[in-house]
């Protein structure tokens, strides 16, 4: 029988998380952490990384921020190979890094779709892109890919961004079927309405949207980042070695709703 407990060790682990200062990034690099890992944070705040590397120092970890453009290539490039140049190895890739620009399709003009889909979307393959040799050279990997239940549903005011999150799902699948000869097994999270500087915006900017997620939600509560934690440990871990290509709701039960 598997051993749980090693199962879900992380020990001697590195993983990248882009957009791991804040909200659901750091959310899973403090589960992450607390399972073993040590933890780069990739973001472009300085300030902002360099609390979350605090933070997660303060569990324990060993934590580093590296400065990150994740629309860039060559600063991805870097990225990766600052990873493995500090920390001698990449095993788990979090492509969390995202915005959102709310306006209705008829609204929104060229260069902000364009904006989104590149932080969005396009920033995860350059990412995925970067890692799969340094993971294939190592015998294998984790990729996590973060989409929304936007993945799922549309939304008037977010075309750009719905966009995004269901093409995740699609370059998950992608991947998870081109890479897993490599034992890399790539997955997506799809967060519900998750308590975060992002939400934080949207509740403001749309009239009534509290009100009617929290009647949607099973749970009758928002998520928090650190819901987001255990989920990011199993997709890390051996315990998911036999999943891949999959999109999991993490969301209270808001998709589920009729």
């Amino acid at each position: 029988m598997t051993d749980l407990k090693q199962a879900f060790d992380l020990a001697g682990r590195v993983a990248v998380v882009t957009g791991g200062n804040g909200g659901i990034g750091l959310g899973m690099a403090r589960g992450m952490a607390a399972a073993g890992a040590a933890i780069v944070v990739a973001g472009r705040n300085r300030d902002k990384s360099r609390r979350a590397v605090a933070d997660l120092e303060g569990l324990g970890a060993v934590a580093v921020a590296i400065e990150v453009d994740v629309t860039d290539e060559a600063s991805v490039v870097a990225l990766v190979a600052q990873t493995v140049e500090r920390l001698g190895r990449l095993d788990v890739l979090v492509n969390n890094a995202g915005i959102n620009i709310r306006k209705p399709p008829h609204e929104l003009d060229l260069r902000e779709w364009r904006q989104v889909i590149d932080t969005n979307l396009t920033s995860a393959f350059i990412a995925s892109h970067a890692a799969h040799p340094v993971m294939k050279k190592q015998g294998g990997g984790k990729i996590i890919n973060i989409g929304s239940m936007m993945s799922i549903f549309g939304a008037a005011f977010a075309p750009a961004y719905a966009a995004s999150k269901g093409g995740i799902v699609q370059l998950t699948r992608s991947m998870a079927t081109a890479w897993a000869p490599h034992h890399i097994q790539v997955n997506a999270v799809l967060p519900g309405w998750i308590d975060t500087e992002l939400t934080t915006n949207a509740r403001r900017e749309v009239p009534g949207l509290h009100e009617r997620v929290l009647s949607r939600i099973p749970e009758g509560r928002w998520g928090a980042g650190d819901d987001m934690a255990g989920v990011a440990v199993f997709l890390a871990s051996r315990a998911s070695d036999y999943v891949t290509g999959t999109a999991i709701p993490v969301d209270g039960g808001y998709s589920i709703m009729s």
